[in-house]
């Protein structure tokens, strides 16, 4: 049942007598249930009732309201009625209700009482619960539980009030003041869930609790940890203030206490606040404090966190993170951080200082921010030891990376006729091995599309003439080589080199005999440099000089391309009976023929000794970045082979009447070329290559060869002489690679797993080399980024527990000297599995063949705790043996409550 009340007025009412209907009785109860009384003179004669409107006044008594005496001195005697005060009644708006057994009202007590499944609407007042008892006349409101067939309390209050929801075993609560006692009261601010003994709602702002305790735990009841204190001051959205507080595990009170805490609770995405260090100590380096420092809320849209580190060495570290994001225009985060490592101390054979430094930036523009223009930067740069030294991560993968690259682009397309592009790029290799940096700064990139000068606008591009095209590229650097040591200093810019590149490649394609496909250009090259050099003989020196030139020069080429292909399709038919129905093989021969003339006008000569008898040929242009004209000219023809093999199985599913496709090759190719002009040696030898799947696609292998047609000498050159006709077969293995990669799991749409920081450092984004640990973010599991405790049967026989595994074999042969060696041969497996619905455990290991040792290898445990996680990461052997412990809880707001430990045995 459903009913609702609406605010009512009253003014003077008179009474018929006995004889009045049945309305003005009902009128009267009404009237007395809300609180209205009134004086009646003896004789009461007729008058009619009226109940003005809310906005209708309410008139003061006059002497022509009042009702005349017939007893009286006068013609008729007047009795005057006392006059009705209105009052006002407390309910301000409409108020509505229901149940499900019953819903009664008392008018003498002022009562309505709900039963068994209530709700109660009122302003902005929302209250559920199995009773619900309303004093109208002293506006307050009781819920309460109630007990079910088993005598079990259910039904437990749900009040909510606005935004904040509050769970108790009952309340008590005043309309008018805003107040209420509540009991036993659960509610949810942020991260923490609150549960408090006795509860007292001061107003809409301010709550006061007695005997609480608060915890991130999902089961307030029955928490596994809670804080217990006696006083809280509760401000909804803004902040707990607690007197005393200890902390309680499983039950059992811990000797962590605190006089007094304060916690923010603020409604925005983030604050700011002081990140609390963590305790360390390393054999080299003493006792530290790691990644303390300040994070910066400073808008919704950008944050900056400032930490640092300090060891009783003397060694220390500053870094800088910071992450931006303005939705449908861009995202990006910076990283940058210094270390002064300082190992032993000064005196010690063993004693170094060294400072490095590293800097990440990744930004990516949204699609829809501007269909015209794109920037994106992915940096990573900085000390060649960076990853090998530090002790902020223990990057097991990256330190075995021996490459980190950078590239930042912003490109726009003009909507010209013809349209054009023009992009420009700044790129930096850096090889930590040999410290050696190749650095762009920047590329310029600038084309035209292309131009068909004999067909007609819009229309259909058919035969030689109409498909003659042109285009415009130029293509422009500012280079550097360097080193890691000399990097943004003065002398790394002295040595730079400009260049421009500019190609004009004409060209066309049509067909021939209706199957065979034809293509042919003829390229325009055109090269700047502003630096050349010059070759001499110095006689002082008694040595060739080269010395750079600087200034403009340029050389021009010019070569031509002709490629014909075509496709061939052929079918092995078995029977619609059998288990392979068909297989299906595509062919693609082609053939090209390509020309360079000799540019030998760009060639001059030197002297090698002092005498001039002995003379060399060298151009100026020799190691240009767009390289240096040709002295000899090329004459090649190609030959290529690709191959595509498909089979029509019977499909597994009787229900199917299709045959199933699959995959027998993707590719199989042959291609090698010959030269016309060359006087020995014309064949280039044979490349094959390969690559299939298997297992519905999850095991992939690919394959290559080379296969060299001429023989060589007991020095192990190549001489002009087929292999065949010294003695050995058609063809000289002279290298063969196999690679073979299997990534299977559980549940077939199970997200691959990402290492996303071993990526950003430059290593693998699978697991194989193990997984990157950030020691600023030890809390994120090392496993997945899924919801924990998603727990599917809690049998442990029949628990779905997931896993995964990655595998990569690789192998290699060299036979360029008739070694005959196989030169690699390895194996490497990483696996993760959940050996409970708690308990994760995973592997990444590997073993060479060819060295006989265990390869790179890490452990990784991890246990969850409900509230709490726990994690064990252990790389027992090799250069970056070492050892990681954590405990803390998982929510934010608290990850300061932790414990960890580890050990680098390295540092």
């Amino acid at each position: 049942m459903a009913r609702e009340y609406s605010s009512l007025h009253f003014t003077k009412i008179a009474f018929k007598p006995l004889h009045t209907n049945l309305f003005n009785i009902v009128l009267l109860s009404i009237f007395l249930s809300l609180g209205c009384s009134n004086l009646y003179s003896q004789d009461i004669k007729k008058k009619q009732t009226t109940i003005p409107s809310k906005k209708q006044e309410v008139k003061k008594p006059t002497q022509e309201d009042s009702i005349k005496n017939p007893l009286a001195e006068s013609p008729t005697d007047t009795i005057k009625l006392d006059t009705i005060k209105v009052k006002k009644t407390f309910l301000n708006g409409k108020v509505k209700y229901t149940a499900e057994k019953y819903a009664k009202i008392e008018q003498k007590k002022k009562l309505i009482t709900l039963y068994d499944k209530a709700e109660l609407y009122y302003q902005d007042v929302e209250l559920k619960s199995g009773i619900i008892v309303m004093d109208y006349e002293k506006n307050e409101v009781y819920a309460g539980r109630i007990k079910d067939s088993l005598g079990n309390y259910t039904q437990f209050p749900n009040f909510k009030q606005g935004s904040n929801v509050i769970e108790p075993d009952s309340i008590r609560f005043n309309f008018k003041t805003k107040k209420a006692l509540i009991w036993n009261s659960r509610s949810s601010q942020g991260e923490f869930n609150v549960k408090a003994a006795i509860t007292k709602k001061e107003n809409d702002s301010v709550y006061f609790l007695k005997g609480a305790r608060f915890t991130t735990s999902k089961d307030v009841d029955n928490p596994e940890y809670y804080f217990q204190t006696n006083k809280i001051k509760f401000i909804p959205g803004k902040k707990i203030v607690t007197g005393f507080t200890n902390m309680v595990i499983e039950g059992v009170p811990t000797p962590l206490f605190l006089p007094f805490a304060y916690f923010p609770l603020s409604k925005e995405t983030s604050t700011s606040g002081i990140i609390l260090p963590s305790y360390n100590d390393s054999n080299d380096k003493g006792f530290s404090l790691q990644n303390g420092g300040y994070y910066f809320a400073l808008s919704d849209n950008y944050n900056l966190t400032v930490v640092g580190d300090y060891y009783t060495n003397g060694s220390y570290a500053l870094g800088v993170q910071s992450s931006y994001a303005n939705r449908y225009h861009y995202q990006g985060n910076i990283n940058v951080r210094f270390e002064n490592n300082i190992t032993s101390e000064r005196g010690y054979p063993d004693y170094s200082k060294t400072k490095i430094y590293n800097i990440q930036w990744s930004h990516s523009q949204d699609s829809k921010a501007n269909p015209n223009s794109t920037f994106s930067a992915s940096v990573n740069l900085g000390s060649s030891e960076y990853f090998k030294e530090t002790i902020n991560q223990v990057n097991v993968g990256s330190s075995l990376n021996n490459t980190l690259s950078s590239s930042i682009s912003y490109s726009t397309v003009f909507h010209s006729i013809p349209e054009s592009r023009l992009s420009l790029t700044a790129t930096h290799s850096q090889n930590t091995n040999t410290k050696v940096i190749n650095m762009t700064l920047p590329t310029l990139q600038f084309s035209l599309d292309r131009i068909y000068p004999f067909a007609i606008n819009d229309g259909a591009k058919k035969g030689v003439f109409k498909n003659i095209n042109l285009q415009y590229n130029l293509n422009g650097r500012n280079s550097f080589v360097t080193t890691d040591s000399l990097f943004f200093k003065p002398e790394m810019f002295r040595d730079s080199e400009i260049g421009f590149q500019h190609t004009i490649p004409l060209s066309t394609n049509f067909k021939i005999f209706k199957h065979f496909s034809v293509s042919s250009s003829l390229n325009y090259e055109e090269v700047w440099y502003f630096n050349t050099i010059n070759k001499q003989y110095d006689d002082q020196l008694s040595a060739v000089v080269t010395t750079d030139v600087k200034g403009f020069d340029s050389f021009r080429t010019y070569s031509s391309s002709t490629s014909l292909g075509t496709t061939i399709y052929g079918t092995f038919n078995f029977g619609e009976d059998k288990k392979i129905k068909s297989i299906r093989h595509v062919m693609r021969p082609a053939i090209s023929h390509s020309y360079t003339p000799s540019f030998e006008k760009y060639y001059d000569t030197y002297a090698t000794d002092g005498s001039g008898a002995m003379q060399k040929d060298y151009t100026r242009f020799e190691g240009g970045m767009y390289g240096a004209p040709g002295m000899n000219s090329s004459n090649f023809v190609g030959f290529n082979l690709s191959n595509t093999f498909e089979a029509k199985v019977t499909d597994k599913d009787s229900t199917k009447t299709e045959a199933k496709k699959i995959m027998l090759l993707n590719n199989l190719n042959f291609s090698t070329s010959y030269n016309f002009d060359a006087t020995e040696l014309a064949w280039a030898p044979v490349r094959v290559s390969g690559g299939t799947q298997f297992f519905d696609n999850k095991l992939s292998a690919n394959f290559g060869a080379t296969l060299d047609p001429y023989a060589i000498d007991n020095s192990g050159n190549r001489i002009d002489t087929f292999n065949i006709n010294n003695g050995g077969s058609l063809f000289r293995m002279t290298s063969a690679n196999l690679t073979m990669n299997y990534a299977l799991s559980s549940s077939d749409s199970k997200k691959e797993k990402k290492n996303s920081q071993g990526k950003r450092n430059g290593g693998r984004e699978d697991d194989l080399f193990g997984s990157d640990i950030d020691v600023g973010s030890v809390r994120n599991s090392q496993f997945d980024d899924e919801e924990e405790g998603e727990d599917t049967v809690t049998e442990f026989f029949r628990s779905k527990l997931p896993w995964d595994m990655t595998f990569a074999y690789s192998l290699t042969y060299g036979n360029n000297n008739r070694e005959k060696k196989i030169t690699g041969n390895s194996i490497m497996i990483s696996a993760n599995a959940d050996l409970t619905t708690k308990w994760k455990a995973g592997i990444s290991t590997g073993y060479d063949f060819v060295q006989k040792g265990v390869t790179f290898t890490q452990l990784r445990f991890e246990r969850d705790l409900m509230s709490w996680r726990m994690d064990f990461n252990w790389t027992p052997f090799g250069d970056n043996a070492s050892w990681n412990f954590y405990i803390g809880i998982k929510s934010g707001i608290l990850s300061d409550i932790k414990w960890e430990k580890r050990n680098l045995t390295n540092q």
